[in-house]
């Protein structure tokens, strides 16, 4: 029987959507919730202008992608939680004032296509939260994310690593960038397998110390005055 190669092709193109942020670095927000230093304060009408402000910001990156005919379903795209933030901190000591630059993965959208026996052809979205701790040097860092697809809940078929560099506007530490992935090719061993046996994980290229703090869903939560500390997101 013949032996597939599982050699995927991804080509990626940066979508040049730069938009600033005001106030200081998030290092909360996704899926844990959003919201400035002090949480909560402005309560449900500043949620519902920031939504709108985002999806005027994007231009749509969370309508669908243009829609085409797939044999079957797509590929699940998702976000690994323990790589979904990039928050470094000097000498590995957890404290707000040793963070650096820092990144979240918000949003990933994607659609695909394929028919027959041919590979499944998808492109995607991503959308990242980008800021300058207390530590952070400069105005430009150059972030390192990855692309996988997986055959679905066991082995890796493949890993593409990217750099993305950032400038920061002079008076900003907080900017929102998008990346588009163009053409994720994966090659198929007949028409009886469908887009649902393989996932693609997107993630930030982080160290095991940056993975365990996801992991523990810890987030700093600063109040007006004092010091920020680290808590846990779990209950």
């Amino acid at each position: 029987m013949r032996r597939l190669s599982y050699m995927i092709l991804l080509t990626m193109a940066a979508a040049s959507v730069l938009v600033v942020r005001p106030a200081l670095a998030q290092l909360g927000g996704g899926g844990g919730g959003r919201g400035g230093p002090g949480g909560g304060a402005g309560g449900d009408s500043d949620d519902d202008a920031k939504k709108k402000q985002r999806e005027l910001d994007f231009g749509g990156l969370n309508a669908p992608l243009p829609k085409v005919r797939s044999a079957g379903p797509c590929p699940f795209v998702k976000v690994l939680y323990d790589a979904a933030r990039y928050v470094p901190f000097k000498n590995n000591i957890e404290d707000y004032a040793n963070v650096g630059y820092t990144g979240e993965i918000e949003d990933v959208v994607s659609d695909c296509a394929y028919a027959g026996d041919q590979p499944i052809t998808l492109k995607a979205k991503v959308r990242f939260e980008l800021g300058r701790g207390p530590t952070a040097t400069g105005r430009e860092n150059t972030y390192h994310y990855w692309v996988a697809v997986t055959d679905r809940n066991h082995a890796v078929l493949d890993k593409v690593y990217f750099n993305m560099p950032i400038t920061f506007p002079t008076g900003t530490d907080r900017v929102t960038h998008t990346e588009t992935l163009n053409r994720i090719v994966i090659p198929r061993k007949d028409a009886r397998v469908s887009g649902a046996n393989f996932e693609v994980l997107v993630g930030f290229d982080v160290t095991p110390q940056m993975a365990a703090f996801n992991r523990d869903g810890k987030r700093f939560r600063p109040n007006v005055g004092q010091t920020a500390q680290a808590s846990s997101g779990k209950s």
